[in-house]
C-alpha cells in the first residue's frame, strides 16, 4: 500500500431546515492512496469564532500570520470620516470656485472653516486648536493657520460676500421663482458692537443685546443670501432692501417674494405694486380678518363644506384672497385660549382674596399690582375690570371671546399672483414653505452650526460670522437632501406637492414607519444628521511605522474601512448636483 500524502483544507457546508440556515466547517485532509484521492475528515470546527476559522482557512492555503504589533505600530489615528464627507459636499457645490476664481491662503482658510463649522462649531480660537484633532487642518491645508489668521480670512470673506450671493442666487433662482424672506435674532456676548441692541428677542432671552439676521432662501429652502442688521430693527424695514438688492445686484427682474403677515407690511406692497415683474404672498393679520367679517365679504358658514375659498374685496385691489379654515388649528387655538384666560383669572383671584381680606386697600394700588399682571399672558383685552378703594371684582367679556374663538383656525392668504400661475392650493402650499426658513433658522442657531451666542466686538466681524455661518448651513443643506434616504426626512416628493395645503401636513407611510421603528427597510438604525456625522466620524485616519523604529522613520498611513451604512452615506455625498 503507497504511504498516504496531502493536504488539509477548511469546508464549509450550508444547509436550511425549517427556514433556519446552518453552517458545518470541517477540518479536512485530501491526500492520494493507491492512486485515488480521498478525504478525511480531522475535525469539527464549528464551534470556532468565524474570524478564527477565517485564519485557519487562510493559514493552511499558506499565508503567514504575525501580531499586529510585529507588523506596525500605530502612532496617531485621528477621526477622519466627517471631515470627508463634508469635503466631498463642498467639492460637488464647487465651493472653492464660488468663493474665489483662483487659490489663495483666504480661500483655504475659509473652506477650512465652513468644513469646522459643520462637523465641530467653535470659537475662532478654539477651531485652530479643535482641528488639528482631526484630519481637517492637513485635507484643507491650514495646518499652520492661527486665530489671527481666520480672522484676516473672514474679512477677505466678507469683501466678497455680495459675489458669492450673486453666484449663488444665479445658480438656484430662475425668473419668476419664488424667494422665501424671513428675519430671525441671536443675543450677544458682551456690549462693545455698535449692532448689538435690545430688540425683540426670539431666542427668549429678554434683556440681553441681539442682533439681527435676514435669510432669503429659495423655495427649497435653500439659502442663497444673509442680512444683518441691528438688534431692533422691525421686520418690515428689512424688506425692501432685499427685493432691491434681488433685481438691481443679483439681475432677478421677476420674482414672488413670500414672507408673514409682519413681513410684508402694507406699505412694502405698495412699493412692490409700482414695480414690475415683482408679485407677493403673504397672509392677513387678525385684524384684518375681523373686519372682512363684519363687511361680510368673508361668510363663516362658507366653511361648513370646504376648508379653503377665494374671495376678493375692494379694500385688496388686484389681489386675490385664499381663506382657509384648520379645524384642528381651531381646537388649539381654543384649547389655547381657555389655558391662558384660567391662568389670568389664577392671578386676579389672588389680588381679589387679598382686597377681600383687607390686606390690600387704595384704588390706585390695587390698580398697580392688577396691571402687572393682567397682561402677562396676553389676554387683557378679555377682562372686564372694576376696581374700587375697598374692592375690585373682574369678568370674562364673553362676546369678545366668542367673536375671537369665531376666527379660530382661520388664516386668509393675501396674493398679487394670478390664478393663471398659481391657482389657490399652490398658493397656500407657497405661503407655508416659510417654514424651510425657520428651519435653516433653528439649523443656524441651535441644532449643528450654533451662530449663537455671537462674541465678536466689531459691525463687519459680526456680518462675516454670520455669513460664514450661512455658507456652513449651504452645504449643510445639501448633504441633508442627499442623505434623506438614512434620516428620518420624508423622501415621498409627490405626496408633499399634492396633499391637501389647509388640513395639518401628513407624512408618507414610508416615513411613518422609519419614525416608528426607527431602522430603515434593511434593519439598520435612522439617524438624524448629527448621529450620522457622528458615525462617519469613526472612520480614523491612522499613522504608522515599522515597529521598534526610531521617530525619523518613514510613516504610511491606513484609512478605516467603512462599514456598510458609512459607505452607502460616501457615495450619497457624491451623488450631489449643482
Amino acid at each position: 500500500m503507497a504511504a498516504r500524502t496531502g493536504t488539509a483544507h477548511v469546508v464549509t457546508t450550508t444547509r436550511t431546515y425549517k427556514d433556519q440556515v446552518y453552517r458545518t466547517h470541517l477540518l479536512r485532509r485530501s491526500y492520494r492512496e493507491d492512486g485515488k484521492v480521498k478525504n478525511e475528515t480531522l475535525g469539527n470546527l464549528s464551534h470556532l469564532p468565524d474570524e478564527l476559522i477565517e485564519i485557519i482557512r487562510r493559514s493552511l492555503q499558506g499565508e503567514t500570520f504575525v501580531p499586529v504589533s510585529s507588523a506596525f505600530q500605530i502612532t496617531r489615528s485621528r477621526p477622519h470620516g466627517h471631515v470627508q464627507a463634508a469635503g466631498a459636499a463642498m467639492a460637488s457645490l464647487e465651493m472653492a470656485s464660488l468663493l474665489a476664481s483662483k487659490p489663495c491662503a483666504e480661500r483655504a482658510l475659509v473652506l477650512a472653516m465652513v468644513a469646522a463649522r459643520i462637523v465641530a462649531p467653535h470659537t475662532k480660537l478654539a477651531t485652530t486648536r479643535w482641528w488639528h484633532t482631526t484630519t481637517l487642518a492637513e485635507d484643507f491645508g491650514v495646518a499652520d493657520a492661527d486665530e489671527d489668521d481666520l480672522y484676516a480670512a473672514m474679512d477677505w470673506l466678507l469683501e466678497r460676500q455680495d459675489r458669492i450671493q450673486k453666484k449663488l442666487a444665479s445658480r438656484h433662482l430662475s425668473p419668476g421663482g419664488l424667494v422665501l424672506y424671513d428675519l430671525s435674532s441671536s443675543y450677544f456676548e458682551g456690549s462693545c458692537c455698535p449692532l448689538a441692541k435690545l430688540g425683540y428677542s426670539r431666542d427668549g432671552k429678554k434683556g440681553l443685546l441681539q442682533v439681527n439676521y435676514g435669510l432669503l432662501t429659495d423655495a427649497r429652502g435653500c439659502p442663497l443670501a444673509v442680512s444683518v442688521h441691528e438688534g431692533n430693527v422691525a421686520d418690515s424695514q428689512t424688506l425692501m432692501p432685499e427685493v432691491k438688492r434681488l433685481r438691481e445686484d443679483f439681475g432677478i427682474e421677476q420674482l414672488v417674494m413670500v414672507g408673514d403677515r409682519g413681513m410684508i407690511s402694507n406699505k412694502a406692497i405698495d412699493e412692490m405694486r409700482e414695480s414690475d415683474g415683482i408679485a407677493w404672498i403673504t397672509a392677513l393679520k387678525s385684524v384684518s380678518i375681523r373686519a372682512l367679517v363684519e363687511q361680510g365679504q368673508l361668510q363663516l358658514d362658507l366653511f361648513d363644506e370646504r376648508n379653503l375659498l377665494e374671495l376678493s374685496s375692494p379694500d385688496y385691489p388686484g389681489e386675490r384672497l385664499v381663506a382657509c379654515r384648520n379645524p384642528e388649528l381651531a381646537k388649539l387655538r381654543t384649547h389655547k385660549r381657555e389655558e391662558l384666560l384660567a391662568a389670568t383669572e389664577a392671578n386676579l383671584e389672588k389680588i381679589k382674596a387679598r382686597v377681600d381680606a383687607g390686606k390690600l386697600a387704595g384704588k390706585d394700588e390695587i390698580g398697580l399690582r392688577v396691571g402687572k399682571v393682567i397682561n402677562q399672558y396676553k389676554m387683557a383685552k378679555h377682562f372686564e375690570l372694576a376696581i374700587g378703594d375697598t374692592a375690585f371684582t373682574f369678568a370674562r367679556k364673553t362676546d369678545a371671546i366668542a367673536a375671537e374663538a369665531a376666527l379660530d383656525g382661520i388664516y386668509i392668504i393675501r396674493t398679487s399672483v394670478p390664478p393663471t400661475q398659481m391657482d389657490s392650493a399652490d398658493c397656500v402650499r407657497n405661503y407655508k414653505a416659510l417654514a424651510n426658513v425657520e428651519r435653516a433658522f433653528r439649523s443656524l442657531k441651535t441644532i449643528d452650526l450654533k451662530v449663537r451666542p455671537i462674541h465678536h466686538r466689531t459691525a463687519d466681524r459680526v456680518r462675516a460670522h454670520i455669513f460664514l455661518c450661512m455658507l456652513a448651513y449651504y452645504v449643510e443643506w445639501h448633504m441633508r437632501e442627499a442623505w434623506a434616504p438614512l434620516m428620518f426626512a420624508d423622501t415621498d416628493r409627490r405626496a408633499k406637492a399634492t396633499r391637501d395645503p389647509v388640513a395639518p401636513a401628513t407624512r408618507s407611510k414610508a416615513a411613518l414607519a422609519k419614525a416608528a421603528r426607527h431602522t430603515l427597510d434593511d434593519g439598520t438604525p435612522v439617524h438624524s444628521f448629527s448621529t450620522l456625522m457622528a458615525e462617519l466620524a469613526t472612520i480614523a485616519r491612522n499613522t504608522c511605522r515599522a515597529p521598534q523604529a526610531g521617530p525619523e522613520a518613514p510613516t504610511f498611513e491606513v484609512l478605516t474601512t467603512p462599514n456598510a451604512k458609512q459607505q452607502r452615506a460616501l457615495d450619497l455625498i457624491q451623488q450631489i448636483r449643482l
